[in-house]
């Protein structure tokens, strides 16, 4: 995944956050992971799991709490040469 992608998500899922922060925590978590779950596809919830794997990834502390929620894609199956 290159920097641009990367930064992109990390950009979106944070304005995500943003708008749903004023909400009481639990209910602001459900409202992330609902809208990640209905408006991103597979590839881009993948990519998301990704980046929280890594230190430093400059996500929200509200994405993090809602990654639980999030419906998690299968890995991508490599294809034998």
């Amino acid at each position: 995944m290159s920097h641009d992608t990367q930064s992109k998500l990390v950009y979106m899922a944070n304005q995500i956050a943003t708008f749903f922060k004023s909400q009481p925590e639990n209910e602001a978590a459900e409202g992330v992971a609902t809208h990640i779950n209905k408006f991103w596809e597979p590839r881009m919830r993948r990519q998301l799991f990704e980046i929280m794997e890594r230190e430093g990834h400059g996500l929200n502390p509200l994405v993090v709490s809602a990654a639980p929620l999030i419906k998690r894609p299968e890995p991508v199956a490599s294809v034998p040469h």
